[in-house]
């Protein structure tokens, strides 16, 4: 799967527990163009060892795999997130002044 959005978080580093390796992994948020009150969030998964060059705000362009990842939350309730195992995740661009202050 292919999904464009903007980075919400900075990716930071994190360790498999199965095999031991190091991944990075950021929340992404994918909007319809104009203005989308409620955005498609993702949390991308990077399965390489050096850290993406990718910053808050970026656009980009993720490829990869589409999977859910169920668990309960901290009130003890079932929940999930939609988790992309990415090959590939690229900058477009970066984003425009409005777009940063919002999330800013």
């Amino acid at each position: 799967m292919q999904v464009f959005g903007n980075v919400a978080t900075q990716p930071e580093v994190k360790k498999s527990k199965a095999s031991g390796k190091a991944y990075f992994e950021f929340r992404l948020a994918e909007s319809q163009r104009g203005v989308d009150t409620e955005p498609t969030w993702y949390t991308v998964r990077v399965m390489k060892d050096s850290k993406p060059l990718l910053d808050r705000g970026d656009f980009v362009k993720v490829t990869g795999k589409l999977k859910t990842d169920f668990y309960l939350s901290r009130e003890g309730k079932p929940t999930g997130t939609l988790l992309i195992i990415a090959f590939e995740a690229a900058k477009i661009g970066k984003a425009s002044a409005v777009a940063a202050e919002v999330t800013g």
